[in-house]
């Protein structure tokens, strides 16, 4: 396909995480909508990756429907269940897996064909915890014996927090690592950043060249770049762009955007690299920004996917505008990105 295809039809399937993307809370991110029903009525194949493990896919997709996105089941891929075909692929049919975590992660338990079970009386083969509001000192001490007697111990995801509107709360991460502190084990983990939850959405998906798109560069920018996953940031949610300047190898995009307006945009567009609407220099610690010489308005996304290219090529985040004439301009776009 060529680069400038819409940046929809560039892969075989898009990958969407959903807080910060495609919603925020119980909010719809402005156009997310209206950008992902484009890109299906070009014939991209759709998956909705979520970290949550505490919720069924049906829930998703009910909550996916009052934001505006209809969706099916099978287009919900969750970290509960790349968390439980991780366990599966390691215990014998019908082995028992002590649950922590929801109802519907002992569904998908019972599902993949193991016993489901939330005590360590018996002898357990596999420990399996995802995120639950009632996860307390009992349920982590049965996973506790059961995790230092031997069993196979798997996390859904390491998420430390979780937002709330009240602010952020302990994630099943926090819970994890208290596990982590009484065993003295490491548990093998499914949800991004790790790429086992993104590797189960591109296979529901039969595909080998999918585009991961999130708002969170040590999730969902990371777990693409340690899948070989092509991806795209958007700053509807977390990422700033100065974090994307500070960006390492391991949490870089290839595509950076505004929103997902940027599905129809051609490929090329979207891409970091040089614009012909700026000039970056560096200038001992210091980026300097110039306008160039194109006619018209210059976009500050244009802006911010050059610098970028030029931050990531000689390690200097520090951005200030140019001298002379431009410095206008500059000082305008850089503003808007809140790097003034």
């Amino acid at each position: 396909m060529s680069e400038s295809a819409p940046l929809s039809q560039v892969c075989d399937a898009l990958l969407f995480d959903l807080d910060g993307t495609v919603y925020r809370g119980g909010e719809p991110v402005p156009g997310a909508a209206g950008a992902v029903a484009r890109a299906r009525e070009r014939g991209a194949r759709v998956r909705f990756v979520t970290n949550n493990a505490s919720k069924a896919p049906e829930s998703v997709v009910a909550h996916l429907a009052a934001v505006g996105v209809p969706a099916t089941g099978d287009e919900v891929s969750t970290s509960a269940q790349a968390g439980v075909r991780l366990l599966a692929d390691r215990l014998d049919p019908g082995a028992t897996a002590l649950v922590v975590g929801t109802d519907a992660l002992a569904e998908q338990v019972a599902a993949a064909g193991l016993t489901p079970v939330r005590t360590a009386e018996d002898t357990v083969a596999g420990v399996v915890q995802g995120h639950a509001p009632e996860t307390a000192w009992p349920v982590l001490a049965e996973a506790c014996l059961a995790i230092r007697a031997g069993a196979v111990w798997v996390a859904c995801n390491e998420d430390a927090t979780l937002p709330a509107e009240r602010g952020l709360l302990p994630g099943n991460g926090a819970m994890v690592a208290a596990l982590r502190a009484a065993t003295g084990r490491t548990p093998l983990v499914a949800g991004k950043p790790e790429t086992p939850l993104l590797r189960l959405a591109a296979d529901s998906a039969a595909s080998t060249h999918p585009l991961v798109i999130g708002d969170r560069l040590e999730t969902d920018i990371a777990g693409a770049v340690a899948a070989d996953m092509a991806s795209l940031a958007v700053l509807t949610g977390v990422v700033t762009p100065a974090e994307l300047l500070e960006a390492g190898p391991a949490e870089r995009p290839g595509y950076v955007a505004a929103d997902l307006a940027a599905l129809d945009e051609p490929a090329a567009v979207v891409a970091v690299g040089p614009h012909e609407d700026w000039h970056v220099d560096a200038r001992g610690d210091v980026l300097r920004v110039t306008a160039g010489d194109a006619e018209g308005p210059a976009e500050p996304m244009t802006l911010l996917r050059a610098l970028c290219d030029a931050a990531w090529r000689t390690g200097t985040t520090a951005v200030r505008p140019g001298d002379g004439r431009s410095d206008g301009p500059a000082a305008a776009a850089l503003a808007d990105l809140g790097l003034a």
